[in-house]
């Protein structure tokens, strides 16, 4: 029987500065050594570099811990050589991410969190921080997992903790979302803009409940929204067109969008609303698709009925589909982000559903929750960090500095 393969473990910790990689690899170059993995780790200055090899020959041990030791000596660095045999193992099965988002994030989160992963069977492979402002985000790369049994066990632990916590597919299925598409009332805004009509008209408090049942599944959305619709009938347009100066972006909301434009993804609304926002909407963020219902005027009023085909919880999958379609990707590269019982088929039928702020229905129903009142917390489940979106920021300013955006 072939022996196995001798194999090298070196770890280097202390002092970050340049050259230290480079160095290191250098030093190792003179020997018949193959690289099998790297791991490079900077906390605060200090740096844990890990390299794994392989020795395929008869490896001279004694001199390469000569030179890793002496260089880590000049370095002001300690250095560690653990020898083992055998090739590195098989890829785990259940290479997975845990996205964990708080404000705060505490010890006991932590623990809670990782003692849950460890009574699954899995192994923590990576941790990593992508936030810590506005809220901390912190992301376990983990192997070894069932992804239901995990996400179902993380759940329940994200509702006694008080933190969102998502359990996505490792490797490169998350890489490759491309098509953002969101609701409007709620979550890229602030506002319900049916309300803020109602309360012009004289009805607030009709259209206010009528709009809570339809978002808690109570009432069936199309026969609530049509319902509403008429209790505005009168009112005089000016007041629609009036309203956008009333509207508030969700915190985020133009920080999540052009980032996501800069890294090439599409980025679409859909909405139950209506096409007077999401037209002032697609202007102000540069969205590429957006599709709501109209309503209807005739003599300069409100004449109470929505002009066209209504856009109800089925349609909005179906608009889904139509955007992802138009811009040539898999359902499985979207993302679907809402807050509402009218979002539940859109969420589902997307490669990556998010219920953002939502009712638990939805937050049940979805593959991640998000409940911190920041819209580009979003990005941190893709797997873009702070630090990637303020470098961005940066870019984007050299390149064109006389070109902003409004903070948000």
């Amino acid at each position: 029987m072939t022996q196995p393969p001798t194999t090298l473990l070196i770890t280097l910790t202390g002092r970050d500065r340049p050259g230290v990689t480079s160095r290191l690899f250098s030093g190792l170059a003179a020997h018949d050594l193959t690289v099998l993995d790297v791991e490079q780790v900077v906390i605060r200055g200090h740096l844990i570099l890990g390299v794994l090899l392989a020795c395929p020959g008869a490896p001279d041990l004694t001199s390469i811990h000569r030179r890793v030791t002496s260089l880590a000596g000049d370095l002001g660095m300690n250095a560690e050589i653990t020898t083992g045999s055998g090739d590195h193992a098989p890829p785990a099965r259940g290479r997975l991410h845990v996205t964990v988002l708080g404000s705060p994030l505490t010890p006991a989160v932590i623990a809670a969190i990782a003692g849950r992963i460890a009574a699954s069977g899995a192994n923590i492979d990576r941790i990593e921080r992508l936030a810590r402002e506005p809220v901390t985000c912190i992301e376990f790369g983990i192997s070894g997992a069932d992804p239901q049994a995990l996400r179902g066990a993380l759940a329940r632990e994200s509702a006694s903790l008080g933190v969102d916590i998502a359990v996505q597919r490792g490797g490169l299925h998350r890489r490759a979302m491309r098509l953002v598409v969101m609701d409007v009332d709620s979550t890229l805004l602030q506002d319900e803009a049916i309300d803020l009509l109602a309360d012009e008209a004289g009805h607030a408090a009709e259209v206010s409940a009528l709009t809570a049942a339809a978002m808690r599944g109570e009432i069936d959305y199309a026969t609530a929204l049509r319902e509403r619709v008429a209790l505005l009938a009168g009112l005089d347009a000016s007041v629609v067109e009036a309203l956008t100066g009333k509207l508030r972006l969700t915190p985020g909301a133009r920080t999540l969008v052009r980032t996501l434009k800069r890294l090439g993804y599409r980025c679409g609304v859909v909405s139950g609303g209506f096409t007077q926002v999401t037209d002032w909407l697609s202007a102000e963020l540069g969205l590429d698709y957006a599709a709501a219902n109209t309503l209807e005027i005739a003599g300069g009023r409100l004449t109470g009925r929505i002009a066209g085909e209504l856009i109800d919880r089925p349609g909005k999958e179906r608009l889904l589909r139509d955007f992802a379609s138009r811009a040539g990707v898999p359902l499985s590269q979207t993302v679907a982000v809402g807050d509402g019982a009218n979002d539940l088929d859109m969420i589902a039928a997307a490669g990556l559903g998010v219920a953002f702020n939502a009712k638990p229905a939805v937050r049940r129903a979805a593959d991640a929750s998000v409940s911190v009142p920041h819209l580009d917390a979003i990005l941190y489940l893709l797997g873009i960090s702070r630090d990637d979106i303020d470098a961005a920021d940066a870019e984007d300013d050299q390149v064109s500095p006389a070109f902003g955006w409004a903070a948000g």
